[in-house]
């Protein structure tokens, strides 16, 4: 097959090579690394990978970090946890923010910059912890705090304080709904699914395929390669398994869990729905010249890229319906030539509803009336070593997660071509192609697509 002209060498620029990707193991929130930070996550992630690529740490020209809940006494998260990491204060850091793509943002960054030529050598990572969030004062009591700063005697203090109320000491805690809707993700997906034609059982059954696919992989060692690190002096644990996989789970008790959020019409529970997480994780990219020069092998090669967005109030999770097939267009490519297919859980029905939109005359008719429907997804090619619903959903950390699994099941599978695809709140969704490389060889190849 020939990639066309939307891949980064056949338009004249570098290719885009991806050396090492992994992650700490991700932990439910409120356990394992309930008193870490954000900080204290993404440094281990970046020191844990360097630590098997040292011969790449000093090449590193550029760093990105994706994150969603930011702390403002570590706001360039990328920066701090780059420093904290060992890496050279010279390196530039950027902390990105797209919501649950957000290390697809921050891959994107390195990648564009290796694409153009202005780096050979890049890192990009992702944290979120939803143990440490920060939480604030009320709007009133904020403001009356920073008022008092101008009193100039104790009668003065308190009177910036007078017309606070009791209610005002109530905490500002951020929210899980859209800030454009107010709607939260979970209601939204209720009523997606029900557009889409996905019942309450087909959604149970998925989940559980998901866990049973997550705990198989661990059992077998599909992650051994994946799974960094997270071991630290004097007192982080060494952590080797992730503890939101249920292998113990049943349809029975997932059919048995009520709504989350519609308790009339609902579909959506705990059962079916990603859970809070804390995580980190982190990914090596470079050049053809960049891993000449250090005298190391890729894992995957980057040959198109997507982001997209829709009307959160109308289509929050429905993204990568869009982004897929243009992106597979863009490339020349159908399903048929995909072998490995990453998708990001953040429900079981968005998940199935997604397949059902790529699969329907009148969704393309409504949304992408210049693309007919690209078919029926292959279910023994989809997210075989389990998912977001079992693995669990960081915010700024999945999406490399999900490039890294994809990258190593292609090597696992024999395939070539694999295919990533998440949502992400704000109604916004990204979209990945990449190809296998086994050999240092592959890359002086003139080529201009992937034959």
């Amino acid at each position: 097959m020939q990639i066309t002209s939307s891949s980064p060498n056949s338009r004249g620029l570098n290719r885009v090579f991806i050396v090492d990707g992994g992650r700490i193991p991700f932990q439910r929130s409120g356990t394992t690394y309930r008193h870490r930070n954000p900080y204290q996550l993404s440094k281990k992630a970046i020191s844990s990978l360097l630590h098997r690529q040292p011969e790449l740490k000093d090449r590193i020209e550029f760093i990105t970090l994706g994150t969603v809940i930011q702390d403002v006494n570590s706001s360039n998260l990328a920066r701090e946890a780059a420093l904290g990491a060992g890496l050279s204060p010279s390196i530039p850091a950027i902390t990105e923010t797209m919501a649950c793509i957000s290390s697809n943002a921050a891959i994107n960054r390195i990648a564009d910059a290796i694409a153009l030529g202005r780096i050979d050598v890049g890192l990009a990572a992702g944290a979120e912890s939803m143990s440490d969030i920060p939480i604030r004062l009320s709007k009133r009591l904020r403001q009356a705090l920073l008022n008092s700063r101008s009193a100039k005697s104790f009668p003065q203090l308190l009177g910036h304080f007078s017309s606070i109320r009791p209610r005002d000491l109530k905490p500002d805690i951020p929210s899980i709904s859209e800030f454009s809707t107010g709607e939260t993700m979970g209601k939204s997906c209720d009523r997606m699914v029900m557009r889409y034609g996905v019942n309450r059982q087909e959604q149970d059954q998925f989940a559980l395929r998901s866990h049973d696919l997550a705990f198989q992989a661990h059992q077998n060692g599909r992650y051994t390669d994946e799974l960094l690190d997270a071991s630290d002096e004097p007192d982080f644990q060494s952590i080797t398994d992730e503890n939101g996989i249920r292998g113990n789970s049943t349809l029975e008790k997932l059919s048995k869990l009520k709504p989350a959020f519609e308790s009339s019409y609902g579909t959506v529970t705990a059962g079916n729905a990603s859970f809070l997480t804390d995580g980190a994780s982190a990914m090596i990219l470079a050049s053809e010249k960049g891993l000449t020069n250090a005298g190391i092998s890729p894992l995957a090669e980057i040959v198109g890229s997507l982001f997209t967005a829709k009307d959160p109030e109308t289509d929050l999770l429905i993204g990568p319906a869009l982004a897929i097939p243009r992106l597979l267009r863009s490339l020349g490519l159908t399903l048929q030539n995909i072998d490995v297919i990453e998708i990001h859980e953040a429900f079981a029905g968005q998940v199935l509803s997604l397949l059902n939109a790529l699969n329907s005359q009148v969704f393309f008719r409504n949304h992408l009336p210049d693309h007919s429907p690209i078919g029926e997804l292959d279910m023994t090619k989809l997210n075989l070593w389990g998912g977001s619903l079992a693995i669990g959903h960081p915010f700024g950390a999945t999406g490399i997660r999900l490039v890294s699994t994809a990258a190593r099941r292609l090597h696992h599978e024999n395939g070539e071509l694999a295919l990533i695809a998440s949502c992400a709140a704000g109604g916004q969704a990204h979209a990945m192609v990449i190809r296998r490389v086994d050999k240092v060889s592959e890359l002086s190849r003139k080529r201009g697509g992937v034959s």
